[in-house]
């Protein structure tokens, strides 16, 4: 299997694992985004996947590509996130490779990161000071000669994603790692997503409901993995609070590329 076809797997694996306490997924859509937008997302950011397998294209490019692609339908931004992940793990052919590939980016890598973000709805933290909705920030950038690097860096400290960059996939490989060690298969997703979500406060749910949302959300997972609440359960009462573990979601998607690029078979004993 190519590197591209394994990003658009793991990406309709993830949205597609029930029950995924506050996401979309194959039993539930929000009202103006849906399971089909994820999975159209999934099949239409394929050239730009190819094109980071081939090199054919920067890191930068290759996101602003995947953006503006996946932006022909109603559902809004899907995976903005997965694809910060994605590309560079799909460059560097897994997690040393893609510690490289962040290290070369450029001034230009990150101006067209820059124009891509301004194409989505993500929400900044309240702290950035580069804001993409106003020109000088570009202008900023070009003067200061900073690197795609640089801007995630910047915005690692709030952010779960961007951290993944510096810390050297360190969530995505424990998603990874615990995918391996299951033998149940495509269940197992759940099961990752839900460990993750018991110890990890996650930075969107911070973004757009605060810190204690985030809390609460880290204490109902732990509940639910040691057997003492329903996982169903916890879904409703995170889609009746309006609580998206959006980054969570995002680095399981990374997990679950690097877990099939070491062989992970999804479709062993299934279990649903």
């Amino acid at each position: 299997m190519r590197r591209s076809e394994s990003a658009q797997i793991a990406m309709m694996l993830e949205v597609c694992a029930y029950p995924k306490p506050g996401n979309v997924d194959r039993c539930h859509d929000y009202d103006d985004t849906w399971l089909e937008h994820f999975l159209a997302s999934a099949i239409l950011a394929r050239p730009a996947f190819v094109a980071a397998e081939n090199r054919s294209a920067g890191i930068g490019a290759c996101i602003k590509d995947a953006v503006s692609l996946t932006a022909v339908h109603k559902g809004g931004n899907t995976h903005f996130g997965a694809y910060i992940l994605l590309f560079p793990l799909i460059m560097g052919d897994g997690i040393d490779g893609a510690m490289d590939v962040i290290s070369r980016t450029t001034v230009d890598d990150a101006l067209s990161f820059y124009e891509a973000f301004a194409l989505t709805e993500v929400r900044m933290n309240e702290t950035d000071e580069l804001d993409v909705n106003d020109p000088e920030s570009a202008q900023y950038i070009r003067d200061e000669g900073l690197t795609l690097a640089d801007i995630i860096s910047y915005s690692a400290a709030g952010d779960m994603v961007c951290r993944e960059w510096s810390n050297g996939f360190a969530l995505s490989r424990r998603v990874a790692d615990f995918l391996l060690a299951s033998p149940d298969g495509k269940q197992a997703i759940v099961r990752a997503f839900l460990s993750l979500l018991a110890t990890e406060p996650d930075t969107f749910i911070i973004k757009k409901l605060g810190r204690e949302a985030a809390e609460w959300t880290m204490i109902r997972a732990k509940e639910v993995c040691a057997g003492t609440y329903e996982a169903e359960d916890f879904d409703e009462e995170c889609l009746a609070r309006g609580i998206n573990p959006g980054s969570i979601a995002d680095i399981t998607i990374a997990g679950i590329y690097l877990a099939l690029r070491e062989g992970w078979d999804w479709e062993s004993l299934q279990t649903v």
